[in-house]
This record gives structure tokens, C-alpha cells and sequence, in this order.
């Protein structure tokens, strides 16, 4: 597809206005041929007025964690969806959990209020990037509140993501885009109020210091008790991103975030789902475990300095370095054991102390750009990354006081009353180093008209070393992953694709030989459409996915009757899940902005997987400006999987049903949100949300054989001014 000069220029208007969020109308002379210039000095010039947005609802058109190419959505040959700043604002969607929510063929398992999974496609989701660098999750989930104020966008790529990840699963890879200084000088403020004294206030500035120095700068403060008995939270997010513009083609940034999560009444564990006689208990959405004096401290920073120079119009360098700590500080109180239905009793609490220490050195540093061969245009892109993860953990509980493991009453009427521990016993914990050097290399290749081959590959060197909870963790192991990828667009606006990529998790089970077994290896192939509609406008994807886990570690049969430390391992077949998704997003109508997704899959290899993971979910996120009433949008924002279960053993001795399968089971449910938004000015508006607004009562999560109930409908109410 060709543009004209003058549409050309249309479009980097509207894509500089929609980096500041700036409605202003813009007027662009036509550009005149050189033959009407002499006339043109004695008439007016035509001018073409241009009302409206670019990129500013929930089409973003662009992805760059994919690869580090710089592609249309509709170029990259795998599954992708991006919540935008517009859906993140509309919905108040301030944490990753609640953002994560509205991406198709995502999974959040809220396994506790501080503690959570995700999953996609039957795997864990463990890579977690900012600006495309980053390593798995180091317990493999998410701990505390975490913010998405410091974002621009999220953008979630489904499947296997070898290219830029890895080690890990063939599920998904979350990549966080910073935001970074806006083309105008802007202040946006905040604040909102909501149910359970939920306080909010938001300050989001830009600036362009000099010709040389811009920065940007966010600051969030937000205070909230819970539904949940004694859950209440402080929160406060701090950020600074400086850029420097050194030289025409030379740019360099530096940044840091501070994220301090302080939750008091927080559970650790959750709620016991079924009674001794195997029937389900029924606890008010309030009940929680918490001891009254739980508390969980997380405090997370992340410097990162980066550098960007262009050799040419076609070539550039960009360097990032990052530090990333992690520091947590808890008092915990779990409560394990299966009550009886008629007195509640039989419970027993277990109360802990943990504190973690993570630190992160990442290091990246990539060169790309276009060059000619047989008479086309391709890209390339060559890189190198290194990344060292040092993590320490300790636990400590009370064997001697008598209040480490306190007999519980009825949860139904505890008031989260009993001694607090001295923490002073049974020291355990981890000291653990792991180290991944890679090389990667990617090249989009123009084949024929239309027709486009990506090509590339990872080379990934890990090893781990240290112990941890008295099991040894050292591994390491080097593998290359390769990438292959095709796209061939019938018309302008319809692509094809297919694709290939693995990622792989060494293991530190031993073989007959006593040899370390080879990575367990994450195959993802995927086939689909793309399609873009209304002049771009709408972005439509229709995938058909396949995954296979191979080389898994399994007890070998031959060594079953043997004690634990001789017991060795072969590799087999883990999980496999196939299945569709489809992916809308984009402005559907003049006015109406939407997100959909689609997922249906099938989990073969682990049962209890099958059972617990949803393996058909619907999102949509709609906002529509109503064109009657200027300034007003409503929207809906709402979610729907299909019911799970999980098995939880028999049914004991002494009952009638004794021997009987106890089965927990969440139904299916949809959560429905609701938005409303008035511009009182152009830069003055206000905003109702409200959640949950059918009050549906159900299970966040049964990844674990406990859980807890989700929020019932609430509602806020947010002013937002920009100066």
C-alpha cells in the first residue's frame, strides 16, 4: 500500500499527538508541486483540518517484544494483544493483575491476596520484561500490589518466545513498556476514591527541560482496606526517566522506579474448600485466615540506564543495563487442615516468618536495520544479552512457645486473634545464583511480493548454582532455539501466517547414569489470519496453536522401591494443549473502541492441570463516545471462563461416603464492569467505575487445593485534570 506525501505527514501528526494524549486539531498545508508554487504565492494555501485520534484507543498497531524488530502487529507471526494506556485509564486498571485480566488467553490465579500465577495455554506465564529485558520470575509467580502507572502499554505475546526469552514455558511473555517524555510539555493529575476507602491519588508530568534534556516523572500514592477481614494496603510508586539527547543520532536515558507495597491482615493460604465428609464449605466472601498480625512488605526498584545511536537511516545501536532489586519483609499465618461440617472445627494455624533478597543484573545490547539484497528491502537484527540473578531467602517458625501452631476456631466468627510467634526456630532458606549469556539473530526477509520470511535463533547458556531448602540447585546447560516464521499478505488487508520457536528449562534430575537430564523442552507451533479493517483501524487475529513439553523429568519406573536420594529420572512426554484464539481490537465503529478475545484449548499430559486451568475464556473491553451528549463515553469491561475443578482426595473413614472422590468445582461465571466518563473541559473530566456489578460470588483461583472468594461489586469515582 502507498501513501502520499501529505498522508504521510497526516500520520506522523496524528502519531506525535497521540504520544503527548493531546486532542488538539491539526491543520497541515498541502504540499504544492513545483509548478504551482508561483501561483500558490498569490492565493491562499488549501488547507486539509484533520479532527480525531491516531493510536489513542485500543489498537496500538505496533509490538516490539516479540523480536526486536520493529513491526505491525499484523507482521509478526505470532499471537499478539496490547492493552493500551486508553483501556488502562478507561477501567482503572492500576495493578498487573487486574490489566493482565482483559488479555486474551490470560489466566490470573490469584492463589492468594498477595500471591499470584498466571497461565496461558495450559503453562505458567514466568517472563515478566520491561522494555523487552528480563528473566523468569524467580519463584515463578508475582508477589504484591504491583503498579501499571509507570506504563505506556502491555503488550502480551502468546506462545512459545524463544527469540527474546528463552529459558521458561511455551505460554506467553508479558512485556512492559515504560512510559518515556511526551513530544509537549504535560501534567496530568488525578485522584479517586472508592469502596472500602480505597484512596488514589496520581501525578504524571512531562517536560522537555532544554534542547538537550527532557524527562518524565510519576508519582502514585493510593491507601485501601479490603472486603476481606483485616486486608488493608499502602502503596506508594515513585519514577524518574530522564533523557539526554547527546547528538543528533546519539540518545541516552536514565530511569528509576520504587514500588513499596505494605499489606497488613494479608493470607498466606487461603480458605479450606471442602469439610471431613467431603461436601464443600461456604464461607462469607470476608473470611479470611489472616492473623491480625500478618503483614507482607515488598519493596521493588529498577535502575536502568539506556543507550541509543543511529549510524545511518537505516542502522542503529541500542545498549540498556538494568538493576533490579527486590526486598521482602514478612510475618505470615497459615492455616491448614480439613474442618468438621458440624462444629468448624479441626483446623490448626502455622505461623512463619520470610524475608527475600533478589537482585537482578540484565544487560542487553542490539544492532538493527534495513540493508538491499536481489533487489529488496529485509531487515536484521543481531544481539547479545547477559543476565546474573542473585536471590536469598530465609524462613523461621516457633516450635517451643506453643503459639507457632495454635489449634483454630470456627473461621466463620475468628477475628484473626491469636498469639503472635516468636519467630526464632527451624532456620531454612535459599542462596541461589543463576547466570544466562546469549547471542540471538533475526532477519525478515522480503522472498517475493507480499511474501515475508523471519528467520532466526537464541543461543542460551544457563547456569544455576546454591542451595536451596537443603536441595541442591546447581545446573547448567546451553541450548539454541531457533525461530522460523512466515507471512503472505493476499490483499492489503489480509495476511497469512505460520510459525516455529521453543524455549527450554534445564533440570536437575539424575538419569540411571547418573548424568543431569537433558532441558525440558517447550515446543509452540502456531498458524493464523490477520486482518486489518477500517483503513487500519481494526486489528483481527485468528490462530490455530499447537504445544508439546517434551523431555520432562519423570521417576523411572525402575527405581520406584528405592529411597528418595536413589531414585533417578527419565525424560518423557509433559503437557500438550492445542487449540484457537481469536484476537479483535481496535475501533469497530466511529466512536466504539474494543478489545475481544477468544480462547479455546485442550490440556492433555496432566489431569490435574486440565481440571483447575479454564480452557475456554471471553474477554471484551468496550468504550463508546456518545455521539449525542458531547463528552460522554460509556463502557464495559468484562471477563468469562468456563468451570473448573479439582480433585482433593477421598472422603475418610467413619462416614457413609467413605472412599468417595471429594471434588471441589467452580462453575462457570462472567465479571462484568461498567465505566462512565464525562469531559466537563478539554482538560477537566470525571469518571464512575463500577465492578463486579452482577455481585457474583466465586472462586479467584483453584491452582492450589485452597482459595479464596473474589471482590463483590464496588464502585469508584475518579477526577482527572491535565494542565
Amino acid at each position: 500500500m502507498k501513501f502520499s506525501p501529505v498522508y504521510l505527514s497526516l500520520l506522523y501528526i496524528f502519531s506525535t499527538l497521540a504520544n503527548a494524549n493531546d486532542n488538539t486539531q491539526v491543520s497541515e498545508p498541502q504540499e504544492a508541486s513545483p509548478s504551482a508554487q508561483e501561483s500558490a504565492s498569490q492565493q491562499p494555501l488549501e488547507v486539509i483540518e484533520v479532527k480525531g485520534r491516531y493510536i489513542k484507543g485500543y489498537n496500538a498497531h505496533s509490538a516490539s517484544g516479540a523480536s526486536r524488530l520493529d513491526l505491525a502487529i499484523s507482521d509478526i507471526p505470532q499471537s499478539v494483544s496490547v492493552i493500551t494506556g486508553a483501556q488502562i485509564r478507561d477501567f482503572q486498571l492500576n495493578d498487573i493483575n487486574s490489566a493482565l485480566d482483559t488479555a486474551t488467553g490470560i489466566n490470573v490465579e490469584r492463589i492468594e491476596t498477595d500471591r499470584t500465577y498466571y497461565t496461558a495455554r495450559g503453562f505458567d506465564v514466568t517472563n515478566f520484561q520491561i522494555d523487552g529485558v528480563g528473566l523468569p520470575l524467580t519463584s515463578g509467580n508475582n508477589h504484591a500490589d504491583e503498579d501499571t502507572a509507570i506504563y505506556d502499554r502491555v503488550e502480551v505475546i502468546r506462545g512459545a518466545n524463544g527469540l527474546m526469552t528463552g529459558v521458561g514455558n511455551p505460554s506467553a511473555t508479558v512485556n512492559f513498556i515504560r512510559k518515556r517524555p511526551t513530544a509537549d510539555n504535560q501534567v496530568n493529575l488525578s485522584a479517586s476514591y472508592g469502596s472500602w476507602d480505597n484512596l488514589r491519588l496520581k501525578a504524571d508530568a512531562s517536560g522537555n527541560l532544554n534542547d538537550t534534556f527532557a524527562a518524565r516523572v510519576v508519582a502514585v500514592k493510593q491507601t485501601k482496606d479490603s472486603y476481606l477481614d483485616r486486608y488493608q494496603t499502602d502503596k506508594t510508586v515513585l519514577y524518574a526517566f530522564i533523557e539526554a539527547k547527546i547528538s543528533d543520532d546519539t540518545n541516552l536515558s536514565l530511569s528509576h522506579s520504587y514500588i513499596d507495597n505494605d499489606a497488613n491482615g494479608n493470607n498466606w493460604g487461603a480458605l479450606p474448600l471442602f469439610y471431613t465428609d467431603g461436601s464443600a464449605t461456604h464461607y462469607d466472601r470476608s473470611t479470611n485466615t489472616s492473623a491480625d498480625w500478618s503483614n507482607w512488605q515488598v519493596e521493588k526498584q529498577n535502575t536502568v540506564l539506556e543507550l541509543s545511536h543511529y549510524f545511518s537511516d537505516n542502522w542503529r545501536l541500542r545498549a540498556t543495563y538494568s538493576y533490579k532489586t527486590t526486598d521482602e519483609d514478612t510475618e505470615l499465618f497459615y492455616v491448614y487442615g480439613t474442618p468438621d461440617k458440624n462444629t468448624e472445627l479441626g483446623l490448626t494455624g502455622y505461623g512463619s516468618e520470610y524475608d527475600l533478597d533478589d537482585k537482578h543484573n540484565l544487560a542487553d545490547l542490539y544492532i538493527d536495520g534495513d540493508f538491499s539484497l536481489f533487489g529488496r528491502e529485509h531487515q536484521l537484527v543481531f544481539g547479545v544479552n547477559y543476565a546474573k540473578l542473585d536471590y536469598t531467602d530465609s524462613s523461621l517458625y516457633d516450635y517451643t512457645t506453643g503459639n507457632g501452631f495454635p489449634a483454630m476456631p470456627d473461621l466463620n466468627t475468628w477475628d484473626g486473634n491469636t498469639p503472635k510467634p516468636t519467630f526464632a526456630d527451624g532456620l531454612r532458606g535459599s542462596d541461589v545464583s543463576a547466570t544466562q549469556k546469549a547471542a540471538y539473530f533475526t532477519g525478515r526477509f522480503n522472498l517475493l511480493e507480499d511474501f515475508h520470511l523471519i528467520a532466526g535463533g537464541r543461543y542460551n547458556d544457563w547456569k544455576a548454582e546454591g542451595e536451596s531448602y537443603g536441595n541442591i540447585q546447581d545446573v547448567e546447560d546451553a541450548q539454541f532455539i531457533p525461530y522460523l516464521g512466515l507471512t503472505y499478505r493476499f490483499i492489503p488487508e489480509l495476511l497469512a501466517y505460520a510459525s516455529y520457536t521453543e524455549t527450554f528449562t534445564a533440570q536437575r534430575e539424575l538419569d540411571v547414569n547418573d548424568n543431569t537430564l537433558a532441558p525440558v523442552t517447550g515446543e509452540s507451533q502456531e498458524i493464523g489470519l490477520k486482518s486489518e479493517l477500517f483503513n487500519g483501524n481494526l486489528i483481527t487475529t485468528l490462530a490455530y496453536f499447537d504445544i508439546q513439553q517434551t523431555n520432562l523429568a519423570t521417576l523411572d519406573p525402575r527405581t520406584i522401591d528405592l529411597p528418595p536420594t536413589e531414585q533417578r529420572y527419565i525424560g518423557a512426554d509433559g503437557i500438550s494443549s492445542r487449540g484457537f484464539e481469536i484476537d479483535i481490537a481496535g475501533e469497530i465503529y466511529p466512536g466504539l473502541n474494543a478489545s475481544i478475545g477468544y480462547t479455546d484449548f485442550d490440556i492433555k499430559g496432566d489431569d490435574n492441570v486440565a481440571a483447575y486451568t479454564p480452557s475456554k475464556m471471553f474477554k471484551l473491553a468496550a468504550t463508546y463516545d456518545v455521539a449525542f451528549i458531547d463528552g460522554l463515553s460509556l463502557g464495559i469491561n468484562m471477563r468469562w471462563q468456563d468451570d473448573i475443578y479439582r480433585s482433593q482426595g477421598v472422603v475418610g473413614d467413619g462416614f457413609e461416603n467413605a472412599g468417595e472422590e471429594i471434588i471441589t468445582e467452580q462453575k462457570a461465571y462472567s465479571i462484568v464492569d461498567l465505566m462512565a466518563k464525562y469531559d466537563i473541559t478539554d482538560n477537566l473530566n470525571i469518571a464512575v467505575n463500577a465492578n463486579n456489578v452482577t455481585d457474583e460470588k466465586y472462586l479467584t483461583s483453584l491452582y492450589w487445593a485452597q482459595g479464596f472468594y473474589g471482590a463483590p461489586a464496588n464502585y469508584s469515582a475518579t477526577i482527572s485534570w491535565k494542565l
